[in-house]
Formats: structure tokens, sequence, C-alpha cells
């Protein structure tokens, strides 16, 4: 059974190379990965909060929030 994992990003440049580099990453045999641009689903910004996440890009795998670099907080996409 793959691990589910979803990327979360606000469609930044920071974001971007983020997602192609996780994209090129993760080994698709044990990670199911859905992307979430949270510029365009906004309506998807509390679930991202309410799973620890307080910047993007971010990773959530597991219930375990990681996050990369810093393009932008989650309060200043809100």
């Amino acid at each position: 059974m793959k691990t589910k994992a979803i990327f979360y990003h606000a469609g930044c440049p920071v974001c971007v190379d983020a997602e192609q580099g996780l994209a090129h990453s993760l080994d698709s045999n044990q990670f199911d990965l859905e992307v979430v641009h949270l510029g365009d689903n906004s309506s998807r910004l509390s679930e991202a909060k309410d799973n620890g996440i307080k910047s993007v890009p971010a990773l959530l795998i597991d219930k375990q929030a990681f996050h990369i670099n810093f393009g932008a907080s989650l309060s200043d996409l809100s």
C-alpha cells in the first residue's frame, strides 16, 4: 500500500522549484503524491493548518509536516 503524501504550495517560484524536485525524488511506487495549490484552492487552507502546515512549500507525510525552504506563510494566503 502506498503512503499518502500531500505537497502544499502557493505557486511562487520557490514552491514550483520544490514541486519539481519532489516529483523527481519521491518514489511513485511508495508514495501517492497529491499536489495542492493553495492559491487556486483556498478551500484547503484550513485543512493545511489543521495538519500543522505553517508555510509553503510544505510536504505532509503520515500526518507529519515537512517545511521546505520558505515561500509564504499560510497567514499571507488567507
